[in-house]
């Protein structure tokens, strides 16, 4: 393949030579240098050029691609890092001992270090070389403390000390969790320290010297000016405090404190803001040059005042909450306040995020106290096995291998094992970016799916050695009965299955993955999840209510299993109320968008490489593995999304029926308390997210009435709707009342 790069060169190198139009040849360079002899191979160069075929290119075996792009960005402002223009100085010309104003010590703002704060010519004296103390770490270090003795200098110094170590601090959190690089956070610092080998204490021990020489400035500098520059160094000594939470896991108020302390302090911060002023040469994108990194230069990043301390409220106020979480009340509310935590619009930063991974995994323990098999059994005992031996630890003391208690003992760890992965894989994955969570979701599936053969044949191994009776269950028509058993782990393992796999066609619709025309399907698919989930939580109910019933026939009940029955209890009918209004709102929708497409008041973009069976092949590819609940056949998607035997009528009318059931649902469920919804530590999110439900069915319900208004007296029937004067806008999700329930707002457009 011809070097791009080379081709560049020649293109050059025949304009020069005039080989293009009739002008005259530009003359040779000057080259005036004592040891250099020059000598003129223009002519030369010209036959050889000549020589070559249109498109031919010659190119040196030694000559990489990597050279030949190198040669492309030499002295291009936009790629040479190096390049220097006209009368420009090379080195940044900026003397960090000169004398300071307060008001000169505001700080830039913004995101990447290459771009903010390693464009301070004040951060590269601290850091360049690299200081090996922390009295070391001065703007000056040529032996002269005359510079150093300039009060303003040393209260910037223990500001910038305290600013570069909270940054390490942030980097190493990040770095040490679960993230994705480029995507989420970018670890590089460029060959800086970020003072690591610091020890904290010393850094705030620097800033408390900073704010004792603040206090004895009192009287030569403005009272507004002084708590202005004490607020600040106190913001970084709170902070590197906050980073350090993780320590105090066990102790909640003490984690809490430094947030909370921070979160005061913002108001003096954002009051003062006005008395400083910018210092625009003290920051360059020179100094990029000095930075280990194979990017091309950047410009420095400007971002108001405003957006920033949004930014940080909102960092504070979000690390403050994910402090809740280590209040453990039992394995679903745990779920429940890192997924409606992890659903915050917007979402919570990275960092916080990893430090909610730090709180839920340090050192292998669940929330720094709780062994994974504590974590999983308590799961157990609230949706299949309440107050079930299998759970007994009495078990494991058993050591004769024909005693049931041995086999029970013995499959279930077996379980655990297998178990233990993917159930921390749906905490740990709802801890990333929102499209992240539904990418990795997809591959999550399939061990789900792995997992519960291997719980189906672990079931049946405990069932015949427990000799379990098994129920007589109606069929769906009534008119028979079948012998079921109860199945509890692969229940347990089918029920998070299908959680999950609602979760992904639900994450599409608030990432925006499907197009208008779309939504109609994969409202029905979700219809078709939600019913399964509801008929499998029906017959976990069934269980349930049976253990429960033998339970409390006996003469006495020991409290700890009447609590576990009573709390299955309430999550069985929780999940059955929460499978059901969603399988209705999304039989609403679906109907709507139908009856939409049918007449197309949608109309679909132009695809000239698709069609109907290729987009399905694409939506339900992360199901495709999937052996319960089978993927609906293409024939079976198309029947469900077109509806072709039935009126636009009749579908309007089920419509109707079905959004007016999910909002008496989504009613009941805006009322639960926070035992009864199991979100203990994020209730108050959590009612949110179902009152946000509630609105979209109240707006389903509405758009349903409008459209029955407007077909009134018309012909609906075929696709021409010319006469029908009706219009839908899809609103995008952060318009909608809830992420995930898309509701068309339906006008008309007749002429009057």
């Amino acid at each position: 393949m011809a070097d791009p790069g080379i081709g560049a060169e020649n293109e050059i190198s025949r304009l020069s030579l005039g080989g293009y139009g009739d002008e005259p040849p530009l003359p040779p360079p000057s080259v005036k240098s004592a040891g250099i002899i020059a000598i003129d191979i223009t002519n030369q160069f010209a036959e050889a050029v000549n020589t070559l075929e249109p498109g031919e290119l010659v190119k040196d075996g030694f000559f990489t691609l990597f050279d030949s792009v190198a040669a492309l960005e030499i002295m291009d402002p936009k790629m040479d890092s190096g390049c220097v223009q006209p009368g420009e100085e090379f080195e940044m010309l900026y003397d960090v001992s000169r004398p300071l104003a307060p008001e000169d010590m505001s700080w830039h703002l913004g995101y990447p270090l290459s771009q903010t704060i390693f464009t301070s010519v004040y951060v590269e004296a601290l850091l360049m070389p690299e200081p090996g103390s922390i009295q070391q770490a001065r703007f000056v270090r040529n032996g002269s403390n005359g510079a150093d003795q300039e009060p303003m200098l040393d209260i910037l110094g223990a500001y910038c000390l305290g600013m570069l170590k909270a940054c390490g601090h942030v980097n190493e959190r990040i770095k040490s969790e679960h993230f994705y690089e480029e995507e989420d956070f970018v670890p590089n610092t460029y060959n800086r320290t970020l003072l690591t080998k610091f020890p904290t204490r010393d850094v705030q021990d620097v800033l408390a010297k900073a704010k004792e020489t603040v206090l004895s400035l009192k009287g030569s500098i403005s009272d507004d000016i002084a708590q202005a520059l004490i607020s600040r160094l106190e913001l970084r000594r709170v902070f590197l405090d906050a980073t350090e939470s993780p320590q105090y896991m066990k102790d909640p108020p003490k984690a809490r404190a430094s947030w909370e302390e921070a979160i005061n302090l913002l108001p003096e911060i954002a009051s003062t803001h006005a008395l400083g002023k910018p210092v625009e040469d003290a920051f360059s994108t020179k100094l990029q040059r000095k930075l280990a990194s194979t990017m091309p230069p950047r410009p420095i990043v400007q971002m108001k005042f405003d957006v920033a301390f949004g930014h940080l409220l909102r960092l504070f106020k979000d690390g403050l909450e994910v402090i809740g979480v280590s209040k453990y009340t039992d394995s679903q509310c745990l779920q429940t306040f890192v997924q409606t935590f992890q659903s915050k619009k917007p979402q919570p930063m990275v960092y916080v995020r990893t430090l909610l991974q730090t709180f839920l995994f340090n050192d292998m323990e669940i929330l720094g106290s709780m062994s994974i098999r504590q974590l999983l059994d308590d799961d157990f005992s609230i949706i299949t096995l309440p107050a079930n031996p299998l759970l007994d630890r009495g078990n494991d003391e058993i050591e004769a291998v024909h005693d049931p208690r041995f086999v029970m003992s013995q499959q279930m760890e077996l379980f655990r094992q297998r178990a233990a992965q993917p159930f921390l894989d749906i905490l740990r994955t709802a801890c990333q970016n929102r499209c992240r969570v539904r990418r990795t979701l997809c591959h999550l599936i399939r061990d789900w799916e792995n997992l519960q053969a291997d719980a189906e044949d672990i079931d049946q191994i405990i069932q015949i050695k427990t000799k379990e009776q098994p129920v007589l269950q109606r069929s769906a028509l009534g008119l028979s009965s079948m012998e079921t058993y109860s199945l509890p782990l692969s229940s347990w393992t089918y029920l998070y299955k299908l959680r999950q796999m609602e979760a992904i066609v639900q994450l599409g619709f608030e990432l925006e993955v499907y197009q208008k025309d779309e939504l109609a399907g994969m409202y029905w698919y979700l219809n078709y999840l939600a019913k399964s989930r509801l008929q499998h939580a029906e017959r976990i109910k069934t269980f349930v209510v049976r253990r429960a019933t033998v339970a409390r026939s006996a003469p006495t009940i020991d409290p700890s299993h009447e609590a576990q029955l009573q709390r299955s209890l309430t999550s069985t009918r929780l999940s059955m109320l929460h499978a059901a209004v969603t399988w209705e709102l999304s039989d609403a929708l679906s109907c709507v968008y139908t009856v939409l497409n049918r007449h197309a008041i949608i109309k679909p973009p132009q695809r000239p490489y698709s069609n109907d069976q290729l987009r399905y092949e694409l939506r339900m590819r992360p199901f495709a593995s999937i052996g319960l609940p089978a993927l609906p056949s293409f024939e079976e998607f198309m029947a469900g999304t077109t509806q072709p035997d039935t009126s636009t009528e009749e579908l309007l009318e089920y419509a109707e029926r079905a959004a007016a059931s999910a909002k008496r649902g989504f009613e009941a469920l805006s009322r639960y308390s926070a035992e009864e919804s199991f979100s203990v530590g994020s209730h108050e999110g959590w009612t949110l997210s179902a009152k946000g439900a509630l609105k979209a069915c109240i707006a389903t319900g509405l758009a349903i009435t409008k459209l029955q208004r407007l077909m009134q007296g018309k012909t609906w029937e075929g696709s021409n709707t010319d006469g029908i004067g009706v219009s839908a806008e899809v609103p995008t999700p952060d318009k909608s009342y809830h992420e995930w329930w898309i509701v068309p707002t339906i006008a008309s457009t007749s002429r009057s």
